[in-house]
């Protein structure tokens, strides 16, 4: 059983999108960032980031004492270790997902959360770091876009945690971006949002937060998530 600390936001889908194409057995710990649970001791004790998600696997394939993993990317990429699915098996198709995984946690994922950031929820509305960060999103949406002109997936045929890892960041409106700009990736998006394991991993999100309650919902839960500094690290 594996047990995922998880509240539903981009970083948060990854996982429950790989949980559910490996049919692995998994129980939601909900982490409510918008309330301050990420600062939990508990929590704290095995994802010392502040951050969701994080797992731990009481069924290592080592067979010995449960793991824990923190950072999505990493349990991405332990899953599909300890599943082998969801990630090629060849040496250069593995280096090749793991390039773009690492892509979207370097690049997509940051540089959109910052359009989050600046377009939606600073209090004082910044034209220039607005525009800095839609731009910055339109030309990694445009990256991904020329990468799947002529593939299925982002590595080729084989739907793999790379593709897992960026699909919740391609948030169109949300980022002030067309899908008309970029056929291939709403080719692919569209493909993905309507495989069975997509649909019950976002069934689940509905769950955790029945309410759809945005994590940034006052002042309080604003100061909870932008208002951090050194002082949050125990």
């Amino acid at each position: 059983m594996i047990e995922l600390y998880y509240w539903p936001t981009p970083n948060g889908h990854k996982i429950t999108l790989f949980l559910e194409e490996a049919k692995l057995p998994y129980a939601i710990k909900p982490v409510n960032i918008g309330k301050g649970d990420q600062f939990q001791s508990d929590f704290l004790k095995f994802s010392p980031n502040n951050r969701m998600p994080a797992i731990i696997d009481h069924a290592p394939i080592d067979g010995k004492k449960p793991i824990s993993v923190f950072e999505s990317g990493a349990i991405l990429l332990y899953l599909a270790g300890k599943t082998g699915k969801a990630i090629p098996r060849d040496l250069r198709g593995q280096v090749e997902c793991t390039e773009w995984l690492f892509w979207q946690m370097g690049g997509l994922g940051p540089m959109a959360g910052q359009n989050h950031h600046f377009s939606q929820y600073a209090p004082e509305k910044i034209p220039y770091a607005i525009e800095r960060y839609v731009k910055e999103t339109s030309r990694l949406y445009g990256v991904l876009n020329k990468r799947l002109a002529e593939r299925e997936f982002i590595c080729g045929r084989q739907y793999t945690i790379a593709d897992m890892a960026s699909y919740p960041w391609i948030l169109w409106e949300r980022q002030s971006q067309d899908p008309a700009d970029f056929p291939h990736l709403a080719r692919w998006h569209a493909a993905i949002k309507a495989r069975p394991a997509t649909v019950r991993a976002y069934a689940r999100a509905k769950q955790v937060n029945p309410q759809q309650t945005p994590s940034v919902s006052d002042e309080q839960s604003r100061r909870i998530l932008f208002g951090q500094d050194k002082s949050v690290v125990k």
